[in-house]
């Protein structure tokens, strides 16, 4: 007998959330086969995010943008900043549903950003638009994004954001503590 089919739309085109979406689903379902698809969604919140509300906000909103299509489950993923100290950190927030209701959040580990990156940002610049700036790259948010280029690599993307999803997935792998 074949694996059941279970497809999940992310709020989101960027290659690097989709694979992350499409990872963290394989490893918790694996007795599935995980169809993975993206789908463009407003966030409603600013394109940048300058606070952990803010970018909580937007994962679910993602969420919620993506319910008009037919999916056994749906994630929203939203990349922030925030102050500590003075000091900016970048993370992100991931918002997943079933397709009966339930949920689950989870969010990424945080980084603080370079001076640089730092005032860019407060004054009005997207992080990954920041980062292809002070870097000299083109498109780093759909590639290895602030996380992989502070890191030399060392920390991957799609991984940290992977991390994130299955931790929003706890509700489902612990059903019975989750009622």
């Amino acid at each position: 007998m074949g694996a059941n089919k279970l497809k999940v739309l992310v709020g989101s085109k960027n290659p690097t959330k989709i694979k992350a979406v499409g990872g963290a689903f394989k490893r918790v379902f694996k007795k599935n086969n995980v169809v993975v698809s993206g789908v463009s969604v407003p966030s409603g919140v600013s394109d940048q995010p300058m606070s952990c509300n803010e970018t909580k906000t937007g994962a679910k909103n993602r969420l919620k943008n993506l319910k008009v299509d037919r999916a056994d489950f749906y994630v929203g993923i939203e990349g922030g900043c925030g102050y500590i100290n003075k000091n900016l950190y970048a993370f992100a927030w991931v918002a997943a549903e079933n397709k009966e209701g339930k949920q689950g959040q989870g969010k990424t580990s945080m980084f603080q950003l370079p001076k640089k990156i730092k005032d860019l940002v407060e004054g009005g610049v997207e992080l990954g638009v920041a980062d292809d700036i002070v870097f000299n790259r083109k498109n780093s948010k759909k590639k290895d994004g602030a996380i992989g280029i502070l890191t030399g690599g060392l920390i991957d993307r799609t991984k940290y954001y992977e991390e994130a999803v299955v931790l929003s997935l706890i509700p489902f792998l612990n059903k019975n503590l989750f009622s």
